[in-house]
């Protein structure tokens, strides 16, 4: 390690006898200071040593325990998550092809049961011909054929993201298929106007089995029944002028049949009142209440939305002696969401979910049964013409598998919105030059799949009929 050098000094100790250089630093020591530099460094050795045993030690921990690494801790948080998501959107597609089946059953067994109403009917009467006779057949033959060849659901799942993301493919026509972009029109078109073919500021409508059209005439305070094919209609509710008396309507908004006792029940909403006719006779169901909107369920429930106290409220059918129950809003105008700012139309779906057009916060909401606040599923991110925009929603429909039909009043086009997706699409623009939307309100579709709009400022509804 060292060797003597007597011409130079200690580097400790200046020192110039018995001097001895360190090969390591090639400093220069007498030979006590050179034994107090090799104890240091012997210090140190045994520093780096300890050291390193620390570190092989945790090595080791580390060979025994990798779950400890806290990107392995990432990694399994994200299997969580992601066994979380794949079994909850499982079960949403499990819930939408059961749904899917038992609509097509139901479907089949209304229409057998109306072809046999026809069939009562006939032999009852005891006047019948061949004409009869081969209608009910053909009606009968194409039920058959329907039964025997139900709707094809499929599973289309999308390679491209890490975790497969599925979703269902379905033949029927209505759910998937786009619209033709020039419109027919099928009721009024002829000018603003109190004449029976004409309409007069149409807002809300319903359209029945036999695709009749009941529309909320609202300028002409009336209800119109427009027969399918129709030239003109019919008044079947007020159309004796403005007016708060029993014969008489003020602004009506919206129209449902309930099906039970084929009455029709009207959103009176100048007179701020849900009223009743059957057969020209007239029943006030609930008064007092600003309504703007209408929804029955299958379980009986009749649903209302009030524009200004922000909420929708729920009858049951036949017991109006009550204040009914809030299903959605009631915590003041506002734009959280337990609030609404101007409810509009309303749906409700078979779990009785209801979705709100809250036409001011240019958004639809989702409320689920029970729930205490609502969420978005259209919209809500302002005013705008942007695929992520609603302007003045109003007519809403949703179909089996969740899809949300919107009629965007402000920018005169019908959208269609996933929920959980960040934007919607345009199903029909409103741009067809001379059949272009002016200010869609109603939304319907028959049983066929087509599409009709209550175009407002063209005083007229309008079809859209699927292509197939």
């Amino acid at each position: 390690m060292a060797t003597a050098n007597n011409k130079r000094k200690c580097f400790t100790c200046d020192r110039e006898n018995n001097i001895y250089t360190c090969e390591g630093c090639s400093k220069r020591f007498c030979y006590m200071d050179l034994a107090e530099h090799q104890q240091r460094l012997n210090d140190e050795l045994n520093h780096i040593s300890h050291g390193y045993n620390e570190f092989k030690q945790r090595i080791n921990e580390h060979k025994q325990n990798p779950q400890n690494d806290a990107l392995i801790k990432q990694i399994d948080q994200w299997e969580i998550n992601s066994i979380e998501t794949i079994q909850q959107k499982a079960q949403n597609f499990r819930k939408i092809v059961l749904k899917s089946s038992q609509t097509f059953i139901n479907d089949i067994e209304n229409k057998f049961n109306d072809l046999n109403k026809q069939i009562q009917q006939l032999q009852k009467a005891n006047d019948f011909n061949e004409i009869n006779l081969n209608y009910l057949k053909n009606q009968l033959t194409e039920i058959t054929h329907e039964l025997n060849h139900p709707v094809n659901i499929s599973i289309q799942q999308n390679s491209q993201s890490f975790i497969s993301d599925i979703s269902i493919i379905s033949s029927k026509k209505s759910k998937f298929n786009k619209w033709k972009q020039n419109g027919i029109t099928v009721a009024g078109g002829n000018k603003e106007g109190q004449k029976l073919n004409q309409l007069n500021g149409p807002v809300g409508m319903f359209i029945d089995k036999n695709k009749n059209i009941f529309i909320a005439d609202r300028e002409n305070n009336r209800i119109v029944e427009w027969k399918c094919n129709a030239k003109q209609g019919q008044i079947i509710a007020g159309g004796n002028k403005k007016g708060d008396r029993f014969d008489q309507l003020n602004c009506p908004t919206d129209v449902i049949i309930d099906q039970q006792t084929y009455s029709i029940i009207i959103a009176d909403n100048g007179n701020s009142r849900v009223i009743q006719w059957f057969n020209q006779k007239q029943q006030i169901l609930i008064d007092d209440i600003d309504c703007y909107g209408l929804a029955i369920d299958k379980h009986g429930y009749l649903y209302i939305s009030d524009w200004k106290k922000s909420e929708v409220r729920r009858w049951k059918i036949g017991d109006y002696d009550n204040e009914g129950i809030i299903v959605a809003g009631g915590n003041g105008q506002g734009h959280k969401l337990d609030q609404f700012n101007c409810p509009t139309f309303i749906f409700v779906d078979e779990d009785q979910s209801v979705y709100v057009s809250d036409r001011y916060n240019n958004r639809v909401m989702k409320w689920r049964k029970g729930a205490k606040e609502g969420a978005i599923v259209a919209g809500g991110n302002g005013e705008g013409r942007n695929l992520n925009h609603l302007s003045l929603p109003e007519g809403i429909v949703v179909d089996d598998l969740g899809q949300i039909y919107v009629a965007d009043l402000g920018n005169d086009r019908i959208m269609r919105w996933c929920e959980g997706k960040e934007e919607g699409e345009v199903v029909v623009s409103g741009n067809g030059e001379e059949n272009q939307l002016d200010g869609p309100v109603g939304l319907f579709f028959d049983d066929g799949g087509n599409l009709y709009v209550t175009d407002h400022f063209n005083h007229r509804i309008v079809k859209f009929e699927v292509v197939l």
